[in-house]
């Protein structure tokens, strides 16, 4: 087993906070740092112990950090409006970013003003709001609340015994 395999690193109040390799994770919990809440990987044997190799550790002691927002990305817009244009209610994979109030009319670059949108709708709205173009909106853009399971999920396929520390973990990326 590879020093490269990754433990999920939990605050002492079970808050999830990153990802370390298992050399890291041997190194905290050694030093007192952490202990291991899941094993899941087997042991390791050396001459004089056996070590068990954590799949979870958390941490003894207590780290305050503010929690992490999401930033704006297509990606996250998209996972927002659940692949849908948010004008013609279609689903598809093939969206564009919209300004719902183009960004040459004072329209900000943020959550609340843009919209997941298929290239025709995008195309027929041009540089118009949707009122001026008679297009209305599925439903008003919102910044989504941060996501733990969104920070993890690229683990979570390989790593399944994560799941049930991470909020949020049995959703659609914890976007409503």
């Amino acid at each position: 087993m590879g020093s490269s395999v990754p433990v999920l690193v939990l605050n002492q109040n079970y808050e999830p906070l990153n990802v370390c390799n298992v050399r890291r994770a041997f190194v905290l919990v050694d030093r007192g740092k952490a202990e291991i809440i899941e094993n899941g990987r087997g042991y390791l044997h050396s001459i004089t112990a056996i070590f068990e190799i954590p799949s979870v550790i958390r941490l003894v002691y207590l780290i305050r950090r503010p929690r992490p927002q999401g930033r704006l990305t297509r990606r996250d817009v998209f996972l927002r409006d659940k692949f849908k244009c948010q004008y013609c209610r279609r689903p598809t994979r093939d969206l564009t970013l919209d300004h719902v109030i183009p960004r040459h009319r004072g329209g900000g670059h943020n959550w609340e003003n843009v919209v997941a949108a298929c290239k025709s709708c995008n195309h027929l709205k041009a540089g118009r709001t949707p009122e001026e173009a008679r297009m209305y909106l599925l439903k008003e853009p919102y910044q989504p609340t941060y996501s733990y399971y969104r920070l993890f999920y690229q683990y979570l396929q390989s790593q399944s015994g994560w799941r049930k520390f991470i909020p949020g973990g049995d959703t659609d990326f914890g976007f409503a």
